[in-house]
């Protein structure tokens, strides 16, 4: 069997099977609940492996690994081990309020948790109405993905673009999140085999002794704090911002809402423990950054670190060809499993949260779901056509300042039992946001991670203020 036929068979065979998964999943999805957060029958084992994959995705096997590649040591230390340690924390600390507090109201998503948890529709809206800045991860995860089709096929960026968007939105729209689950479970097991076979295959070029091999890129790029970088400079640029906000992204509408596909409490430790194992690895996948440096390679932009490294790596031998045929594809399979949760909170949370309240409940939510699922996709797609020179940092921009406002709100919800005034948590969620947006664009700092750390803890300081001069108010919800 020739490379290009296999190529060609085993792309064609994997599209039949997650096309199969979504009809699966089509069969269960009768209501716009069931689109949102399933039926409530699915396994602890498959929904953790599910939100792995979603957190991993394209960022951290296609994107991050170029930071890691022009920051060194300093980039993994942040994203691999402050990073994993934020996920596991926010899900020890959240996962069983937030789903019990969730299945009390019966919420899809966590503009309508919100809601129930404060009773007031104008905060549920800004909440749905900022959820709206996941769209820039739309953005990167298409733009990482039209990136490696080129690598896999002799296609244009554009027109890969186009084929991703069609592909994904066509087995969501079908399958909601049953299609979603079932689909990431299966890409979520091609990227554990990868990640394995690629953290094995390059480890030579540390020569038996990581910390030499990488003081002779550099010094700087062997420290923990880099002191020639404009990102990861420090110990609060490194493990506190890396820490907090990756503790806060866990709050975004494709992640958190997974604990709501959970049957009860009882499965939540199963849960838990599968995303952290899964999850941590899956961080292996950053090392590629140091391995496409110790290779000698000269890589100008660093969006295509990975893209690079596989193709100097297995595209020379005629059994390379095969390898790097299944790991393509295995990571377009990394990026979709994130846009499709994605796609699939964010219309659910379009139609709950911003087009019912504000026209009634008289239409079709499942129908008009899915029609808001197009139309999330042409706007993605169209702020992908030109995407930015660092697609990294665009999508932190706007979904790390979701974090900021997010942390406050949904933390002292779960936390704090008592009545909680609206004008907390309204002030503290506006003052995460708008400080991390005024440090970012207006005083110009490099890394999102940082400005959208000085205004989670601004957020925080200002919401226990809050909590302080109310302390009288002994109500509970």
């Amino acid at each position: 069997m020739s490379a290009e036929f296999f190529k060609y068979a085993l792309t064609f065979g994997y599209v039949g099977l997650v096309y199969w998964l979504s009809y699966v999943g089509m069969q269960r999805t009768r209501n716009v609940e069931g689109f949102a957060i399933g039926n409530k029958d699915m396994s602890p084992y498959l929904v953790g492996i599910t939100l792995a994959a979603s957190i991993s995705s394209t960022a951290t096997f296609v994107i991050n690994p170029g930071f890691v590649y022009e920051h060194g040591l300093s980039a993994y230390l942040h994203f691999g081990v402050a990073g994993s340690l934020g996920i596991l924390s926010a899900f020890l600390v959240l996962a069983r309020g937030f789903l019990r507090l969730g299945e009390a109201g019966g919420a899809l998503t966590i503009p309508q948790w919100i809601y129930y948890r404060y009773n007031h529709r104008g905060f549920s809206l800004f909440f749905a109405l900022i959820n709206l800045l996941s769209i820039t991860f739309v953005v990167l995860i298409l733009v990482g993905c039209s990136l490696l089709m080129t690598g896999l096929f002799p296609i244009e960026q554009k027109t890969a673009l186009v084929l991703v968007l069609l592909f994904v939105f066509s087995y969501v729209l079908m399958g909601g999140t049953y299609a979603h689950a079932y689909t990431n479970t299966l890409q979520g097991i091609m990227m554990l085999a990868v990640t394995v076979v690629l953290f094995l295959q390059g480890f030579k070029y540390f020569s038996g002794d990581p910390g030499a091999a990488l003081r002779a890129v550099g010094e700087n790029y062997a420290e923990a704090f880099n002191q020639g970088s404009s990102l990861y400079f420090s110990f609060f640029s490194v493990f506190v911002s890396g820490f907090v906000v990756t503790f806060a992204l866990m709050l975004q509408p494709h992640i958190l809402t997974k604990v709501l596909y959970l049957r009860s409490e009882r499965d939540v430790g199963k849960f838990i423990a599968t995303t952290a194992v899964v999850g941590t690895l899956f961080t292996l996948m950053l090392m590629i950054g140091f391995y496409a440096r110790l290779a000698g390679l000269e890589i100008d932009a660093q969006d295509t670190v990975v893209r690079e490294y596989l193709l100097h790596e297995f595209s020379s031998s005629p059994w390379g060809e095969y390898v790097l045929v299944f790991i393509f594809l295995t990571l377009l399979a990394a990026g979709m499993s994130t846009l499709d949760g994605i796609l699939v909170a964010l219309s659910a949370m379009v139609v709950n949260d911003i087009v019912k309240p504000l026209a009634g409940e008289s239409s079709n939510g499942l129908v008009l779901s899915r029609w808001v699922l197009i139309a999330v996709g042409l706007v993605g797609v169209l702020l992908a056509w030109n995407p930015p020179p660092l697609i990294g940092l665009f999508a932190q921009k706007g979904v790390y300042g979701l974090a900021a406002a997010s942390l406050v709100p949904v933390l002292f919800g779960v936390l704090v039992r008592r009545h909680i005034p609206l004008w907390v948590v309204a002030i503290a969620a506006a003052l995460g946001l708008g400080l991390h947006l005024f440090f970012n664009l207006v005083v110009g700092i490099a890394n999102p991670a940082i400005s959208a750390t000085y205004g989670i803890f601004a957020s925080l300081i200002f919401g226990l203020f809050g909590l302080a001069v109310t302390r009288g108010d002994k109500s509970t919800k």
